[in-house]
């Protein structure tokens, strides 16, 4: 990548200056590259003059033009100039040569292109959705499945090899599945629905011969989560690698033997005639029952079985993603992590709650509850997808259904499939001269001076960027933000440069362009899990 080019640049040039004892030593390690928001400021930027200034003593101009004096002695064909800029920037300008040369290598590399190695193959384990099994998945459950899916895809470009869990709580004793019971054998409400009247209907043979409401739950739940697992490999395009239950922990003794490992261990102690987990050793801020007093094992005893079992698989990095109402089960399962001596990385992430935009309702909507299916079917799954991954999981998301409907440019989702399908009727009508063409030429590629087909050029080249950065702090809503600065960058390029013009070399630099951004948007859509239409 560019960037990291760029990075060991300045490395290299702060090193050589603290060899020359004309700058102090400082850690160098995390040098700050960015892209500026003011174009005249260059195409990249470092502030680590003004990071560096105050640890060493020194003014951020002098540090900065002592940097730059070391990098202009340096031999790069990569950069057209670099300048330095109050308070104490150094901005980066990258050469014309080099963005033309780039189209190659994205064609070359075709699908490939922002496959990155920094995973090293290294596993991972990513759980989401796991909504119980009492009935559909509503509007709240769409932020954890299309992170979590999107996230999954993210990480495996970076060269991650990734196990996507779905953890069913269908325990025979869990309080849900006992309402679940009661419900199933007429002697609650709890969970009654349209829904779920059809499969009690369903299964009144089986629950008539059932007293148990542990087991009439059991029994319920497993054909709702049969729909919900239908629901979500069908509707949602989202492919679980495990769909791991509840109570085949317990059937298999994982949850036995997870509470005979902390007994071993001395952290379980007797209160209240309960029994409690010493998670407070190990950073939590109380103690919590593992055992009620009645006997029954708590919900966190299974997790423990569950996560026992996740951590003893070398993944490299287990992460959960809860929705907002487990941000109290955060520090105790940290606590489990220390106390199973997990080596790896665990990283919880809570999803925030997501409501209608104020005044508006599904137009077939029925019930307080409002399904993931209903808003599928009003709006579509790509527009749900995209609409769902542009807000950061830390903040509450409206959803706006008038703009998620709109058939427009004003519809993101929309803007940008039309920018591939567009591409796509361009190049149908030169496939077979495409083939046989030399596109990439160097004749050619000195052809693309324009500034809109140099800016585009600039957009492409961010794609790994993108992957990385995601990769490393699962800010997933950077991906769609960049699908909608590269379908703009293609726009404004359709719109100032005619493609099919009289000029052969031109014409075909400029089909290469197009190629390769057609490449490139394909794989940022692809992250997310929308479509690639060719026609719209």
């Amino acid at each position: 990548m560019l960037r990291d080019r760029i990075k060991n640049l300045i490395k290299r040039a702060i090193r050589e200056l603290q060899r020359q004892e004309k700058l102090a030593e400082f850690d160098i390690s995390q040098i700050l590259v960015e892209h500026p928001e003011n174009e005249l400021n260059g195409d990249y930027s470092t502030n680590i003059a003004l990071q560096i200034s105050g640890k060493i003593k020194e003014r951020p101009m002098k540090i900065a033009e002592l940097i730059n004096a070391q990098l202009s002695a340096v031999n790069y064909d990569f950069l057209e100039k670099i300048e330095v800029a109050q308070p104490g920037f150094i901005n980066f300008f990258v050469s014309k040569s080099f963005l033309q040369k780039q189209l190659k290598y994205i064609l070359k590399q075709k699908q490939k292109f922002g496959n990155l190695k920094i995973g090293r193959d290294k596993k991972i384990s990513i759980e989401f959705i796991s909504a119980n099994p009492t009935g559909p998945l509503h509007i709240g459950h769409g932020r954890g499945a299309f992170f979590g899916d999107a996230l999954s895809n993210v990480l495996e470009r970076a060269g991650y090899k990734v196990t996507r869990e779905y953890f069913v709580n269908d325990a025979l004793k869990s309080n849900q599945i006992q309402e679940l019971g009661k419900t199933a054998l007429g002697k609650g409400k709890t969970y009654l629905d349209k829904n779920l009247e059809l499969i009690i209907q369903k299964l009144k043979p089986k629950l008539k011969k059932i007293e148990s409401e542990g087991e009439a739950g059991f029994l319920l739940a497993q054909e709702v989560q049969k729909d919900i697992k239908n629901f979500v490999e069908k509707k949602l395009k989202i492919k679980f690698d495990n769909w791991v239950s509840e109570q085949k922990l317990y059937n298999s003794s994982k949850v036995k033997k997870a509470y005979s490992l902390l007994k071993k261990k001395e952290l379980v102690y007797k209160k209240d005639e309960a029994e409690w987990l010493k998670t407070s050793a190990f950073g939590d801020k109380k103690d919590w029952v593992i055992i009620r007093a009645n006997g029954q094992p708590t919900y966190l005893l299974s997790d423990i079985a569950y996560h026992r079992e996740k951590f003893s698989k070398n993944f490299s990095k287990v992460i959960d993603i809860w929705g907002a109402d487990h941000q109290g089960h955060i520090s105790k399962m940290k606590a489990v992590a220390k106390i199973l001596n997990y080596k790896g990385d665990f990283d919880i992430l809570i999803t925030q709650i997501v409501r209608l935009k104020k005044g508006k309702k599904l137009s077939k909507r029925k019930g307080e509850i409002i399904t993931l299916e209903e808003l599928i079917n009003e709006v579509g799954l790509d527009v749900a997808r995209f609409f769902y991954l542009t807000k950061s999981l830390n903040s509450q998301m409206i959803f706006d259904l008038d703009l998620a409907k709109e058939q427009s440019e004003k519809n993101p989702v929309y803007y940008i499939q039309y920018a591939h399908a567009r591409i796509c009727s361009i190049l149908n009508r030169f496939e077979g001269s495409i083939a046989k063409a030399n596109l990439c030429g160097s004749r050619n590629l000195l052809q693309l001076n324009h500034t809109s087909e140099l800016n585009l050029i600039k957009e492409l080249i961010k794609f790994p960027e993108i992957i990385e950065d995601t990769a490393k702090d699962y800010q997933v809503q950077r991906v769609p933000s960049y699908a909608v600065s590269l379908a703009t960058a293609f726009h404004r390029f359709y719109r100032d440069c005619q493609v099919l013009t009289e000029n052969k070399n031109l014409r075909q630099a400029r089909l290469a362009l197009i190629l390769a951004t057609q490449i490139v948007l394909k794989n940022v859509l692809n992250l997310m899990g929308i479509s690639a239409p060719e026609k719209m």
